[in-house]
């Protein structure tokens, strides 16, 4: 796991069934500034592998583009989450 408070990801880490998950501070895609996309993939090429990483990109960039992807919203505390997915995912 990697975490980072004040970053635009705020962690990085897997799941119990090993999935890589991403947290992301921030609204979407307007954080996805250039030098924000480059932050988030410097720190999540510490925990994912060279497969997943390339997955985490395509996602990044389809968001940047306004191109939707699977995504569940839900809330936590008064916070709202919103969990995107790769239309390839289970």
């Amino acid at each position: 796991m990697l975490v980072v408070p004040g970053a635009l990801a705020t962690a990085v880490v897997r799941d119990r069934t090993g999935e890589p998950v991403v947290l992301l501070s921030g609204e979407l895609p307007s954080a996805l500034t250039p030098s924000g996309v480059h932050e988030l993939l410097n720190l999540a090429a510490a925990v994912l592998e060279a497969e997943e990483l390339e997955l985490f990109r395509r996602c990044l960039a389809a968001l940047r583009c306004g191109e939707k992807l699977r995504e569940t919203r839900i809330e936590v505390s008064g916070a709202v989450l919103t969990i995107y997915r790769d239309g390839q995912s289970g």
